[in-house]
C-alpha cells in the first residue's frame, strides 16, 4: 500500500493495517482521523509524536499482543501481517535449540523481574547482541526498563507503518 491508498481506504482498513504495527487503539484512531497526510514523512513524525504520549497501560496492552523474542509458537497468535513484519525482523535470529533455550531462560528472567515482555526492535540485531541486551536491561530498575520499552515499541510500530506503506 502507499500513502495515496491509505488516505483513501475506509476508516476500518485503515484502523487494521495500524493494529498490525502496535495494538494501542488510541494511536490507531489519532492517525486515522488525521488524514490526509501530504507525504510519508508527514505521517511518520505524525505518528512519532502520537507514541510519545502512550500510557504505561496501552503499552502493557500492546505487550500482552506481542510474541516473546525467538519464540516460534507465539507467533501462531498473530494475524499473517503481523506474522510477516515478525519474521522480517527476527530474520538474523540464529534458530538453534541452544539460542532457543538461553532466549527463553532470560524472557522468564526478564518477566518474573519487570512483571512484562522482554521487547527490543530486533531488525538487524543477531541473537548474540539480542541476548547481551537481554542481560544488559535484566540489570536496570523497572523505570528505566519502561522507557526502554515504550521507545521499543515505538520503534516497532514506526518500523512496521513504514514497511506497510511501502509495499505495492
Amino acid at each position: 500500500m502507499n500513502l495515496n491508498e491509505f488516505n483513501q481506504i475506509s476508516k476500518q482498513q485503515a484502523q487494521a493495517m495500524l493494529n498490525h504495527c502496535v495494538q494501542i487503539p488510541r494511536w490507531t484512531q489519532d492517525i486515522v482521523s488525521t488524514r490526509p497526510f501530504t507525504s510519508l514523512d508527514d505521517l511518520l513524525d505524525y505518528a512519532k509524536k502520537q507514541a510519545l504520549t502512550w500510557t504505561w497501560d496501552e503499552i502493557l496492552t500492546a505487550l500482552n499482543n506481542h510474541p516473546r523474542i525467538g519464540e516460534k509458537k507465539a507467533k501462531a497468535n498473530l494475524t499473517e501481517q503481523e506474522r510477516e513484519f515478525s519474521n522480517r525482523e527476527q530474520s538474523a535470529i540464529k534458530h538453534s535449540s541452544e539460542v532457543e533455550d538461553a532466549l527463553l531462560k532470560g524472557n522468564l528472567s526478564y518477566e518474573k523481574k519487570f512483571g512484562f515482555l522482554f521487547l527490543i526492535r530486533a531488525l538487524g540485531l543477531d541473537h548474540s547482541e539480542i541476548l547481551q541486551a537481554l542481560k544488559y536491561r535484566l540489570l536496570n530498575d523497572v523505570e528505566t526498563e519502561q522507557r526502554i520499552v515504550k521507545q521499543q515499541l515505538s520503534e516497532i510500530a514506526i518500523l512496521r507503518l513504514t514497511q506497510a506503506l511501502s509495499e505495492h
